[in-house]
């Protein structure tokens, strides 16, 4: 006999997710830690989605191994949770086979930019039409809290016991340096303008990035004694400067000081596919 699944209780009785429409109701409760971010970055992305009024079928999620890759299964979209470090190169065979589909990338710092570094690297140089939303919480907080490719100098995680000696990417720079036609990030504390980053970046075509900041306080918070996730975001709200067209090397994160947000690149360029199909209509040839 199969088994139904529990109903969720209410937290509050006969209130709902007003998003609740672009949910797979029945994944839920999620696994997400509390405090965790996680749950507001996705809860932009739907606001996000709404405002745009796209055609859910119209819609692919892709994502990759991690915390942040959960997302892929908890929308009511065609999704693909994919191989670790491999959601860039699925998410790029998908856009071109299906040029039509809004083609979102949605994963975490260590599976877009350790494993998959080199994917993320060649499809900003291409400039393929995806949109790259990546949550960075400074360590790979699924798999126990190992150092990660954002990982602060210094910080400790369970591999760096006594602190990290490895420089850390500074993601904004990394994808204005490769490409990317819109580059941004935002904290998940900004809540509105992280939701206007993302419509603006799945409306664009090209290689869109947006990087979310978000707490991570059950291994890298608590490691570090950053507090739970309420005190990271006070941290957020502290330390993070609004500098729209800041040039991105400027963007660097150092525990303790002060850090950029905001929109860094927003440029005109000819897509992958643009250019392929022009070349085919010069040369008289079919896709």
């Amino acid at each position: 006999m199969p088994v139904k699944a529990k109903p969720i209780p209410e937290a509050v009785p006969g209130v709902r997710h007003p998003m609740e429409k672009y949910l797979r109701t029945d994944r839920l409760p999620h696994i997400w830690c509390a405090g965790c971010g996680l749950g507001s970055a996705l809860s932009c992305f739907l606001y996000a989605l709404d405002e745009l009024g796209w055609d859910p079928n119209s819609v692919a999620v892709v994502s990759g191994i991690g915390c942040t890759g959960r997302i892929a299964g908890y929308v009511r979209l065609d999704s693909y949770h994919t191989t670790h470090g491999r959601a860039i190169p699925f998410a790029t065979g998908l856009k071109l086979a299906k040029p039509d589909l809004h083609v979102v990338v949605f994963s975490g710092d260590g599976d877009l930019f350790a494993i998959g570094g080199n994917h993320f690297i060649h499809a900003a140089r291409r400039n393929v039409d995806l949109t790259i939303l990546c949550v960075n919480n400074f360590n790979y907080g699924m798999t126990g809290g190992q150092v990660g490719p954002t990982t602060p100098l210094e910080g400790l995680t369970t591999t760096t016991p006594y602190g990290n000696f490895e420089h850390p990417f500074n993601l904004v720079h990394l994808a204005a340096s490769a490409g990317a036609s819109y580059v941004a990030r935002w904290t998940t504390l900004d809540g509105r303008r992280l939701q206007r980053a993302m419509v603006e970046a799945m409306r664009k075509k090209g290689l869109t990035f947006v990087e979310i900041l978000s707490p991570c306080p059950t291994n890298y918070g608590r490691r570090n004694k950053l507090g739970d996730g309420l005190d990271e975001l006070r941290y957020y709200a502290k330390h993070a400067l609004i500098r729209h067209g800041a040039d991105p090397k400027e963007a660097e994160i150092v525990p303790g000081h002060d850090f950029l947000v905001g929109k860094f690149v927003d440029v005109e360029k000819p897509t992958y596919l643009e250019m392929y199909e022009a070349k085919v209509r010069e040369l008289g040839g079919k896709r």
